[in-house]
């Protein structure tokens, strides 16, 4: 019998299970450039902390292949693959070794008293739930992570080129306890299907989904991203990242707390900094 808690019952609900190759990839690029102190960290409790992709789908890909991708700066990286559906999980397991292993669980994840996470990717999971599920999906996983410790959570397309993600860090909050603070809303495009604000919206995380209303801080980001673009079209005679960039400086004008660097804009990266 597995030595971690087996037999609580695992939170959540099978996800669809559908992925394709390298959906994902775009995410672990982003995050080998956003954090690789994060994913090579060995103090303390972080040299055997794992790399969490919960809700992988109905067969490991998108797990092995972030292991080899963060096993490329940390070849001794642990990492977990987590469903909540058995059967992928025993169809996983021959994929296993000592330092990959896919487990059983749900949002409560499944670890012995002595493991530790220090990143989770949850991604095209908890578009399934409704609104008032995400904060309770939140606190539960924060328990695992350890301060200082990542979450990239949020929605993609079936083939990973456009994808809207929240990063939520763990941190030690003013009442001295440790808990997730919203460090960054991403949006991802390889541009393969061109440059529209609107696909990102139709991708965005549970929390913002449905709050693309006038009055609400993410229906007047948009607007402002529209006439972002709309004032720096011009630029589309240099290409698609070209007016990507021109139109992200654009938002920076208008108050927005947007990194301009152009190591995130030129691939594709808007990260709005909360």
């Amino acid at each position: 019998m597995n030595l971690y808690r087996a037999s609580k019952k695992p939170i959540g609900l099978p996800t669809r299970g559908k992925t394709a190759s390298n959906r994902l990839r775009r995410v672990d690029h982003f995050l080998l450039l956003y954090e690789p102190h994060l994913l090579t960290r060995s103090d303390g409790l972080f040299q055997h902390s794992f790399f969490v992709d919960l809700g992988y789908g109905f067969d490991a890909r998108t797990t092995l292949e972030s292991a080899e991708r963060f096993r490329r700066i940390n070849p001794t990286l642990p990492v977990l693959g987590v469903e909540i559906d058995k059967e992928r999980v025993e169809a996983a397991l021959p994929h296993a070794d000592a330092i990959t292993h896919f487990r059983t669980g749900g949002f409560n994840l499944p670890l012995l008293p002595t493991e530790t996470v220090r990143l989770i990717r949850a991604f095209n999971v908890l578009r399934q739930y409704e609104e008032k599920d995400f904060l309770p999906a939140y606190e539960t996983l924060s328990r695992y992570v350890l301060p200082g410790g990542l979450m990239i959570e949020g929605t993609s397309n079936p083939f990973g080129s456009i994808w809207t993600a929240n990063l939520a860090r763990k941190t030690l909050n003013p009442q001295g306890v440790h808990t997730w603070k919203m460090e960054a809303l991403v949006f991802s495009t390889n541009f393969h299907m061109g440059f529209n604000i609107l696909d990102f919206q139709a991708v965005l995380p549970k929390n913002h989904i449905h709050h693309v209303v006038q009055g609400e801080l993410i229906y007047n980001f948009f607007e402002a991203w529209k006439r972002s673009t709309a004032e720096t079209s011009a630029a589309k005679i240099f290409g698609l990242k070209q007016w990507f960039s021109a139109s992200a400086e654009s938002l920076a004008g208008k108050g927005y707390k947007i990194d301009l660097r152009k190591k995130w804009l030129t691939k594709g990266w808007l990260i709005w900094q909360q």
